[in-house]
């Protein structure tokens, strides 16, 4: 079911309906392709949001067409008693889609908590199923304990989905063991094109993996590979095996989506931002603090998407050369640009 709401649409037509909420921009992992560096600066904690800010900042998104909302990071799991937001959340009737994307480093005990509170999905992100390459790609040795959440959160009948980042000579030999994984979980994957987001300093386009060599080395292992109907303003394109197994692939790097893109993200700080790849966000908070009123809140957010003409990841593959998104030096000014503070 919708919101019965009519959807506010931006510049180019594109409603808003998806909102990823950043729960905390803290990290237990160190993955290589969105924190590879040493060292990072975090936001003072005084400036998170509390539970009930973040509740009534979605109630301001909801009153204008957001139905579906997802949790994100850093990895929300570390965010102390997170259940708690998604109860207080899922009695939000206009949500009608209500998810969660971890590492899973922490699953295996919050799983059947988040289930009760009303949680409905859950994407792990799992780049490798080898040990050893887990721990050279996230810094940690975690990947029993992220196979216990998964294992966990199926038992807890949460919808599982898999986020795979591909990168060349790093992951891309595993493609179909991962897939093969998947299908013996009934947990669909989707491989994900390695993008250049801020954070991702070491990227270059030489690490990409495309769709289409993905479809070929898939199609090598597992026969003939048809394409699904069109994937309704979601992310991935999906397909399926001859055995009807299905999957996805998201290809933001080389083939973007920038046309259907329907969704924004509000940090754990409280800015929002209309585009991954936005330089500049919208901070919420210091209005909601000073008490600025709801209606007052609504029309600000509502100006800014009417007005939105967002195609970040077009924008890039438009570039010539191109290299990473934001310098390390900018980043370290500011933090809002890391893609660990404003979430997937």
């Amino acid at each position: 079911m919708s919101s019965g709401i009519d959807p506010i649409n931006d510049a180019l037509g594109r409603p808003l309906r998806a909102l990823r909420i950043s729960v905390t921009d803290r990290c237990n992992l160190r993955c290589a392709y969105c924190m590879p560096e040493d060292e990072y600066t975090w936001l003072p904690r005084a400036e998170i949001l509390t539970f009930e800010e973040i509740a009534a900042l979605t109630d301001i998104f909801l009153a204008l067409g957001v139905d579906k909302l997802r949790l994100t990071g850093g990895e929300p799991l570390l965010r102390h008693d997170l259940a708690q937001l998604v109860g207080l959340l899922a009695t939000r009737p206009a949500i009608r889609d209500l998810a969660l994307t971890t590492n899973g480093v922490l699953l295996a005990e919050h799983a059947q908590p988040l289930a009760v509170a009303g949680l409905q999905r859950i994407t792990v992100s799992l780049d490798t199923l080898r040990p050893d390459r887990f721990e050279q790609l996230s810094r940690r040795p975690d990947l029993p304990g992220v196979l216990a959440g998964i294992q966990a959160a199926r038992a807890a009948a949460l919808a599982v989905k898999i986020n795979t980042v591909v990168m060349r000579g790093v992951n891309d030999d595993e493609l179909a063991d991962l897939l093969d994984w998947s299908r013996s979980l009934n947990a669909e994957i989707r491989f994900i094109e390695y993008m250049d987001v801020g954070g991702a300093t070491r990227w270059s386009p030489d690490s990409v993996v495309p769709k289409d060599e993905i479809l070929a080395r898939l199609s090598g292992r597992f026969g003939k590979i048809e394409p699904l109907p069109t994937r309704d303003r979601a992310p991935a394109e999906r397909f399926a095996l001859p055995d009807g197994t299905t999957f996805g692939i998201i290809a933001s790097t080389t083939e973007p989506f920038c046309g259907d893109c329907d969704r924004s993200r509000l940090t754990a700080d409280g800015r929002w931002y209309t585009c991954l790849y936005s330089l500049v966000g919208l901070d919420l908070k210091s209005s909601l603090r000073s008490g600025v009123s709801p209606s007052q809140l609504q029309s600000a957010i509502l100006n800014a998407w009417r007005t939105r003409t967002d195609r970040g990841a077009e924008d890039r593959l438009a570039q010539r050369e191109r290299g990473p998104f934001v310098p390390l030096t900018a980043l370290r000014r500011d933090v809002h640009l890391e893609m660990h503070t404003r979430g997937g």
